[in-house]
Protein backbone atom coordinates (compact mmCIF):
# COMPACT_ATOMS: atom_id res chain seq x y z
CA UNK A 1 0.00 0.00 0.00
CA UNK A 2 1.32 3.49 -0.69
CA UNK A 3 2.24 5.61 1.90
CA UNK A 4 0.00 8.19 1.19
CA UNK A 5 -2.97 6.24 0.94
CA UNK A 6 -1.97 4.02 4.74
CA UNK A 7 -1.90 7.33 6.05
CA UNK A 8 -5.69 8.08 4.52
CA UNK A 9 -6.81 5.45 6.19
CA UNK A 10 -5.16 6.05 9.13
CA UNK A 11 -6.40 9.45 9.76
CA UNK A 12 -10.17 7.91 9.24
CA UNK A 13 -9.72 5.64 11.44
CA UNK A 14 -8.44 7.84 14.11
CA UNK A 15 -11.52 9.62 13.40
CA UNK A 16 -13.83 6.77 13.65
CA UNK A 17 -11.80 6.18 17.36
CA UNK A 18 -12.21 9.50 18.23
CA UNK A 19 -16.16 8.97 18.16
CA UNK A 20 -16.34 5.44 19.79
CA UNK A 21 -14.58 6.99 22.64
CA UNK A 22 -16.38 10.30 22.44
CA UNK A 23 -19.28 8.93 23.19
CA UNK A 24 -18.02 6.36 25.47
CA UNK A 25 -17.09 9.45 28.01
CA UNK A 26 -19.28 11.47 27.62
CA UNK A 27 -21.48 9.71 30.10
CA UNK A 28 -19.38 9.85 33.29
CA UNK A 29 -19.53 13.84 34.21
CA UNK A 30 -23.46 14.02 33.83
CA UNK A 31 -24.08 10.85 36.26
CA UNK A 32 -24.84 13.71 39.03
CA UNK A 33 -27.64 15.14 36.76
CA UNK A 34 -28.77 11.61 35.63
CA UNK A 35 -28.93 10.83 38.89
CA UNK A 36 -31.48 14.31 40.01
CA UNK A 37 -33.21 13.71 36.86
CA UNK A 38 -34.43 9.80 36.98
CA UNK A 39 -34.11 10.21 40.87
CA UNK A 40 -32.23 7.24 41.52
CA UNK A 41 -28.97 7.53 43.64
CA UNK A 42 -25.35 8.45 42.03
CA UNK A 43 -24.73 4.49 43.04
CA UNK A 44 -27.49 2.84 41.16
CA UNK A 45 -27.11 5.57 37.99
CA UNK A 46 -23.47 4.85 37.16
CA UNK A 47 -24.36 1.65 36.56
CA UNK A 48 -25.12 2.59 32.59
CA UNK A 49 -20.85 2.68 32.52
CA UNK A 50 -20.43 -0.73 32.75
CA UNK A 51 -23.73 -1.13 31.18
CA UNK A 52 -21.92 -0.35 28.07
CA UNK A 53 -18.78 -0.92 28.69
CA UNK A 54 -18.73 -4.90 29.38
CA UNK A 55 -21.17 -6.11 26.41
CA UNK A 56 -18.10 -3.56 24.33
CA UNK A 57 -15.41 -5.72 25.54
CA UNK A 58 -17.33 -9.19 25.53
CA UNK A 59 -18.29 -8.31 21.61
CA UNK A 60 -14.71 -7.47 20.47
CA UNK A 61 -13.87 -11.10 21.02
CA UNK A 62 -16.43 -12.36 18.61
CA UNK A 63 -15.18 -9.18 16.18
CA UNK A 64 -11.89 -10.19 16.46
CA UNK A 65 -13.11 -14.02 15.44
CA UNK A 66 -15.35 -12.57 12.63
CA UNK A 67 -12.62 -10.69 11.24
CA UNK A 68 -9.89 -13.29 11.06
CA UNK A 69 -12.45 -15.90 9.66
CA UNK A 70 -14.01 -13.35 7.02
CA UNK A 71 -11.84 -10.54 6.67
CA UNK A 72 -11.74 -7.30 8.05
CA UNK A 73 -14.46 -5.08 5.64
CA UNK A 74 -17.25 -6.65 6.51
CA UNK A 75 -17.19 -5.55 10.41
CA UNK A 76 -15.12 -2.81 10.33
CA UNK A 77 -18.17 -0.01 9.89
CA UNK A 78 -19.84 -0.13 13.26
CA UNK A 79 -20.44 3.21 15.25
CA UNK A 80 -22.20 5.35 17.76
CA UNK A 81 -26.17 5.12 18.03
CA UNK A 82 -28.62 6.48 19.95
CA UNK A 83 -32.26 4.97 21.23
CA UNK A 84 -35.03 5.83 23.56
CA UNK A 85 -34.51 4.57 26.10
CA UNK A 86 -30.86 5.11 27.75
CA UNK A 87 -29.70 1.67 29.55
CA UNK A 88 -30.65 -0.44 26.84
CA UNK A 89 -28.97 2.11 24.49
CA UNK A 90 -26.15 1.87 26.53
CA UNK A 91 -25.78 -2.07 26.04
CA UNK A 92 -26.83 -1.85 22.42
CA UNK A 93 -23.67 0.79 21.52
CA UNK A 94 -21.25 -1.31 23.36
CA UNK A 95 -22.24 -4.27 21.20
CA UNK A 96 -22.39 -2.13 17.84
CA UNK A 97 -19.37 0.23 18.32
CA UNK A 98 -16.97 -2.93 19.77
CA UNK A 99 -15.78 -3.91 16.05
CA UNK A 100 -14.09 -0.13 15.19
CA UNK A 101 -11.24 -0.06 17.82
CA UNK A 102 -9.93 -3.84 17.75
CA UNK A 103 -9.93 -4.10 14.33
CA UNK A 104 -8.49 -0.63 13.29
CA UNK A 105 -5.20 -1.79 15.37
CA UNK A 106 -5.45 -5.01 14.10
CA UNK A 107 -5.08 -2.91 10.65
CA UNK A 108 -2.19 -1.07 12.05
CA UNK A 109 -0.48 -4.55 12.96
CA UNK A 110 -0.56 -5.24 9.48
CA UNK A 111 -0.02 -2.14 7.35
CA UNK A 112 3.21 -1.07 9.68
CA UNK A 113 6.35 -3.02 10.82
CA UNK A 114 6.88 -3.42 14.65
CA UNK A 115 9.97 -1.11 14.51
CA UNK A 116 7.53 1.54 12.92
CA UNK A 117 4.05 0.83 14.75
CA UNK A 118 4.47 3.51 17.81
CA UNK A 119 3.25 6.29 15.62
CA UNK A 120 0.20 5.16 14.03
CA UNK A 121 -0.65 3.32 17.86
CA UNK A 122 0.18 6.57 19.45
CA UNK A 123 -2.01 8.19 16.91
CA UNK A 124 -5.34 5.64 17.13
CA UNK A 125 -4.90 6.00 21.22
CA UNK A 126 -4.29 10.02 21.17
CA UNK A 127 -7.71 9.95 19.20
CA UNK A 128 -8.44 8.01 21.77
CA UNK A 129 -7.48 10.20 24.73
CA UNK A 130 -9.29 13.06 22.81
CA UNK A 131 -12.48 11.21 22.52
CA UNK A 132 -12.28 10.95 26.63
CA UNK A 133 -11.18 14.88 26.89
CA UNK A 134 -13.52 16.10 24.71
CA UNK A 135 -16.53 13.57 25.49
CA UNK A 136 -16.27 14.29 28.97
CA UNK A 137 -15.83 17.78 28.67
CA UNK A 138 -19.05 18.20 25.93
CA UNK A 139 -21.01 16.14 27.62
CA UNK A 140 -20.80 17.83 31.12
CA UNK A 141 -21.21 21.64 28.89
CA UNK A 142 -23.62 20.78 26.21
CA UNK A 143 -26.15 18.68 28.33
CA UNK A 144 -27.96 21.33 30.00
CA UNK A 145 -28.63 23.02 26.59
CA UNK A 146 -28.97 20.02 23.87
CA UNK A 147 -30.04 17.31 26.78
CA UNK A 148 -28.54 13.88 27.16
CA UNK A 149 -31.23 12.95 24.37
CA UNK A 150 -29.33 15.10 22.23
CA UNK A 151 -26.27 14.61 22.90
CA UNK A 152 -26.75 10.87 21.56
CA UNK A 153 -28.67 11.84 18.37
CA UNK A 154 -25.41 13.94 17.74
CA UNK A 155 -23.08 11.32 18.28
CA UNK A 156 -25.24 9.03 15.95
CA UNK A 157 -25.11 11.57 13.32
CA UNK A 158 -21.23 12.03 13.56
CA UNK A 159 -20.79 7.99 13.16
CA UNK A 160 -22.72 7.94 10.04
CA UNK A 161 -20.58 10.31 8.01
CA UNK A 162 -17.40 8.59 9.30
CA UNK A 163 -19.12 5.45 8.40
CA UNK A 164 -19.62 7.18 4.56
CA UNK A 165 -16.11 7.82 4.52
CA UNK A 166 -14.78 4.78 5.48
CA UNK A 167 -16.81 3.36 2.45
CA UNK A 168 -13.91 5.30 0.16
CA UNK A 169 -10.88 2.70 2.03
CA UNK A 170 -13.09 -0.39 1.34
CA UNK A 171 -10.48 -1.65 -1.45
CA UNK A 172 -7.27 -1.12 1.06
CA UNK A 173 -9.43 -2.60 3.96
CA UNK A 174 -9.82 -6.01 2.22
CA UNK A 175 -7.08 -6.03 0.72
CA UNK A 176 -4.55 -5.45 4.34
CA UNK A 177 -5.55 -8.98 5.76
CA UNK A 178 -6.69 -12.16 4.14
CA UNK A 179 -8.89 -14.67 5.86
CA UNK A 180 -7.74 -17.20 7.82
CA UNK A 181 -9.47 -20.70 8.04
CA UNK A 182 -10.42 -22.77 11.00
CA UNK A 183 -13.03 -24.07 12.75
CA UNK A 184 -14.24 -23.72 16.60
CA UNK A 185 -11.70 -26.15 17.68
CA UNK A 186 -8.42 -23.73 15.57
CA UNK A 187 -9.88 -20.60 17.89
CA UNK A 188 -9.91 -22.63 20.89
CA UNK A 189 -6.52 -23.47 20.19
CA UNK A 190 -5.68 -19.72 19.38
CA UNK A 191 -6.90 -18.10 22.80
CA UNK A 192 -5.15 -20.76 24.66
CA UNK A 193 -1.59 -20.36 22.71
CA UNK A 194 -1.91 -16.45 23.25
CA UNK A 195 -2.43 -17.06 27.05
CA UNK A 196 0.20 -19.85 27.60
CA UNK A 197 2.91 -17.52 26.10
CA UNK A 198 4.09 -15.80 29.45
CA UNK A 199 4.70 -12.57 26.93
CA UNK A 200 1.30 -12.79 25.93
CA UNK A 201 -0.26 -13.74 29.41
CA UNK A 202 1.39 -10.84 31.64
CA UNK A 203 0.66 -8.10 28.77
CA UNK A 204 -3.66 -9.17 28.70
CA UNK A 205 -2.96 -9.19 32.71
CA UNK A 206 -1.67 -6.10 32.74
CA UNK A 207 -3.99 -4.42 30.39
CA UNK A 208 -7.18 -5.32 32.57
CA UNK A 209 -5.46 -4.05 36.09
CA UNK A 210 -4.86 -1.03 34.16
CA UNK A 211 -8.50 -0.72 32.77
CA UNK A 212 -9.62 -1.41 36.05
CA UNK A 213 -7.86 1.35 37.63
CA UNK A 214 -8.33 4.29 35.27
CA UNK A 215 -11.77 3.49 35.05
CA UNK A 216 -12.65 3.32 38.71
CA UNK A 217 -11.02 6.63 39.02
CA UNK A 218 -12.68 8.41 36.17
CA UNK A 219 -15.96 7.15 36.22
CA UNK A 220 -16.63 8.63 39.18
CA UNK A 221 -14.57 12.28 38.90
CA UNK A 222 -17.70 13.64 37.93
CA UNK A 223 -18.78 12.72 41.49
CA UNK A 224 -15.96 13.21 42.98
CA UNK A 225 -15.74 17.25 41.43
CA UNK A 226 -19.10 17.39 42.76
CA UNK A 227 -18.75 16.15 46.49
CA UNK A 228 -15.33 18.10 47.19
CA UNK A 229 -15.73 21.19 45.36
CA UNK A 230 -19.70 22.28 44.84
CA UNK A 231 -19.46 21.97 40.61
CA UNK A 232 -21.86 22.04 38.38
CA UNK A 233 -22.15 20.38 34.87
CA UNK A 234 -20.70 22.96 33.01
CA UNK A 235 -17.85 23.15 35.91
CA UNK A 236 -17.14 19.31 36.18
CA UNK A 237 -16.72 19.15 32.42
CA UNK A 238 -14.53 21.73 32.49
CA UNK A 239 -12.16 20.20 35.67
CA UNK A 240 -12.04 17.23 33.32
CA UNK A 241 -11.22 18.51 30.54
CA UNK A 242 -7.17 17.54 31.06
CA UNK A 243 -8.21 13.83 30.85
CA UNK A 244 -7.42 12.79 27.77
CA UNK A 245 -5.48 16.09 26.55
CA UNK A 246 -1.71 14.41 26.99
CA UNK A 247 -2.68 11.89 24.55
CA UNK A 248 -4.42 13.98 22.07
CA UNK A 249 -1.80 16.52 21.49
CA UNK A 250 1.37 14.02 22.23
CA UNK A 251 0.38 10.79 21.34
CA UNK A 252 2.53 10.26 18.38
CA UNK A 253 5.28 11.54 20.06
CA UNK A 254 4.84 8.94 22.67
CA UNK A 255 4.67 6.51 20.09
CA UNK A 256 7.84 7.87 18.62
CA UNK A 257 9.54 7.53 21.97
CA UNK A 258 8.34 3.80 22.38
CA UNK A 259 10.51 3.32 19.27
CA UNK A 260 13.08 4.69 20.39
CA UNK A 261 12.99 4.03 24.08
CA UNK A 262 11.67 0.77 24.42
CA UNK A 263 8.27 -0.18 26.58
CA UNK A 264 10.31 -1.28 29.21
CA UNK A 265 11.15 2.54 30.40
CA UNK A 266 8.00 3.94 29.61
CA UNK A 267 5.39 1.02 30.95
CA UNK A 268 6.34 1.06 34.60
CA UNK A 269 6.79 5.98 34.12
CA UNK A 270 3.37 5.63 33.02
CA UNK A 271 1.79 3.64 35.96
CA UNK A 272 4.09 5.51 38.05
CA UNK A 273 2.48 8.83 36.96
CA UNK A 274 -1.29 6.92 37.17
CA UNK A 275 -0.71 6.05 41.00
CA UNK A 276 0.65 9.52 41.53
CA UNK A 277 -2.55 11.23 40.05
CA UNK A 278 -4.47 8.77 42.35
CA UNK A 279 -2.70 9.47 45.26
CA UNK A 280 -3.14 12.99 44.35
CA UNK A 281 -6.72 13.47 44.58
CA UNK A 282 -6.94 11.75 47.98
CA UNK A 283 -5.69 15.22 49.92
CA UNK A 284 -8.18 18.39 49.58
CA UNK A 285 -5.95 19.99 46.69
CA UNK A 286 -7.02 23.95 45.45
CA UNK A 287 -9.23 23.16 42.02
CA UNK A 288 -6.33 23.83 39.99
CA UNK A 289 -4.54 21.03 41.65
CA UNK A 290 -7.20 18.56 41.15
CA UNK A 291 -7.27 19.84 37.35
CA UNK A 292 -3.76 18.50 37.53
CA UNK A 293 -3.97 15.65 39.01
CA UNK A 294 -6.93 14.47 36.52
CA UNK A 295 -4.17 15.54 33.94
CA UNK A 296 -1.96 13.17 34.97
CA UNK A 297 -4.22 10.83 35.27
CA UNK A 298 -4.64 11.11 31.78
CA UNK A 299 -0.94 10.99 30.65
CA UNK A 300 -0.41 7.49 32.75
CA UNK A 301 -3.40 5.99 30.48
CA UNK A 302 -1.43 7.08 27.30
CA UNK A 303 1.97 5.44 28.62
CA UNK A 304 0.45 2.60 29.21
CA UNK A 305 -2.12 1.65 27.55
CA UNK A 306 -1.31 2.51 23.84
CA UNK A 307 2.50 0.71 24.40
CA UNK A 308 0.63 -2.80 25.57
CA UNK A 309 -1.30 -2.86 22.16
CA UNK A 310 1.98 -2.40 20.60
CA UNK A 311 3.03 -5.92 22.24
CA UNK A 312 -0.34 -7.60 21.55
CA UNK A 313 0.02 -6.67 17.35
CA UNK A 314 3.02 -8.46 17.45
CA UNK A 315 1.98 -11.88 19.54
CA UNK A 316 -0.14 -13.98 16.40
CA UNK A 317 0.98 -12.91 13.01
CA UNK A 318 -1.86 -15.88 11.88
CA UNK A 319 -4.56 -14.23 13.90
CA UNK A 320 -4.35 -10.57 14.53
CA UNK A 321 -8.19 -10.33 15.21
CA UNK A 322 -7.82 -12.93 17.58
CA UNK A 323 -5.40 -11.61 19.95
CA UNK A 324 -6.26 -7.74 19.41
CA UNK A 325 -9.89 -8.80 20.18
CA UNK A 326 -8.79 -10.59 23.45
CA UNK A 327 -6.72 -7.18 24.25
CA UNK A 328 -9.51 -4.70 24.12
CA UNK A 329 -11.48 -7.55 25.33
CA UNK A 330 -9.55 -7.19 28.54
CA UNK A 331 -9.31 -3.56 28.51
CA UNK A 332 -13.66 -2.95 28.55
CA UNK A 333 -14.36 -5.29 30.85
CA UNK A 334 -11.78 -4.12 33.10
CA UNK A 335 -13.47 -0.71 32.08
CA UNK A 336 -16.48 -1.88 33.23
CA UNK A 337 -15.22 -3.61 36.29
CA UNK A 338 -13.16 -0.74 37.70
CA UNK A 339 -16.50 0.95 37.72
CA UNK A 340 -18.29 -1.05 39.48
CA UNK A 341 -15.56 -1.84 42.56
CA UNK A 342 -15.14 2.03 42.84
CA UNK A 343 -18.59 2.20 43.48
CA UNK A 344 -18.33 -0.40 45.76
CA UNK A 345 -16.10 1.66 48.04
CA UNK A 346 -17.51 4.36 48.07
CA UNK A 347 -19.46 3.62 51.45
CA UNK A 348 -15.91 5.09 53.09
CA UNK A 349 -15.47 7.88 51.39
CA UNK A 350 -13.79 8.86 47.89
CA UNK A 351 -10.87 9.22 49.37
CA UNK A 352 -10.61 5.56 50.16
CA UNK A 353 -11.15 4.25 47.30
CA UNK A 354 -8.53 6.53 45.85
CA UNK A 355 -5.88 5.40 48.03
CA UNK A 356 -6.51 1.91 47.84
CA UNK A 357 -6.65 2.44 43.87
CA UNK A 358 -3.73 4.62 44.14
CA UNK A 359 -1.72 1.58 46.12
CA UNK A 360 -2.34 -0.90 43.58
CA UNK A 361 -1.42 1.07 40.53
CA UNK A 362 1.97 1.44 42.69
CA UNK A 363 2.45 -2.00 43.07
CA UNK A 364 1.85 -3.00 39.47
CA UNK A 365 4.15 -0.41 37.91
CA UNK A 366 7.14 -1.63 40.62
CA UNK A 367 6.43 -5.06 38.87
CA UNK A 368 6.04 -4.14 35.54
CA UNK A 369 10.00 -3.13 35.73
CA UNK A 370 10.85 -6.82 36.30
CA UNK A 371 7.82 -8.39 34.06
CA UNK A 372 8.38 -6.03 30.87
CA UNK A 373 12.28 -5.64 31.51
CA UNK A 374 12.75 -7.98 28.16
CA UNK A 375 10.34 -5.47 25.73
CA UNK A 376 13.54 -3.04 24.61
CA UNK A 377 13.50 -0.33 21.78
CA UNK A 378 12.55 -2.60 18.61
CA UNK A 379 16.04 -3.42 16.64
CA UNK A 380 16.45 -2.40 12.55
CA UNK A 381 13.45 -3.17 10.33
CA UNK A 382 13.92 -7.24 9.50
CA UNK A 383 15.18 -7.72 12.65
CA UNK A 384 12.81 -9.91 15.80
CA UNK A 385 12.35 -7.78 18.77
Amino acid sequence: MPDEERERLLRVLSVATFIIFFQAFMVAPIIPRLAAEFGASPATTGQIVPAYLIPYGVATLVYGLIGDRFGLWRVLTATARSIEVIALWRVLTGLGASGVVPLALVLVGRLFPYEQRGRPLGWLFGAMAGGMAFGSTVGAVAEPYIGWRGLFVGIGIAGGITLLILLGSRRLIAGAVQPVAGGVAALVAGYRALLADPRGRRTYAFVFINSVFHSGVFTWLGLYFEQRYGLGPIGIGLALLGYGVPGFLFGPMIGRAVDRQGRNRLIPIGLAIGALAAGMLVFDLPLLMAAVAVTLLSLGYDMTQPLFAGIVTSLNAQRPGQAMGLNVFMLFVGFGLGSLIFGALLGPGLGGALGLFAIIELVLGLAAIRLFKTERAAPPAGERV
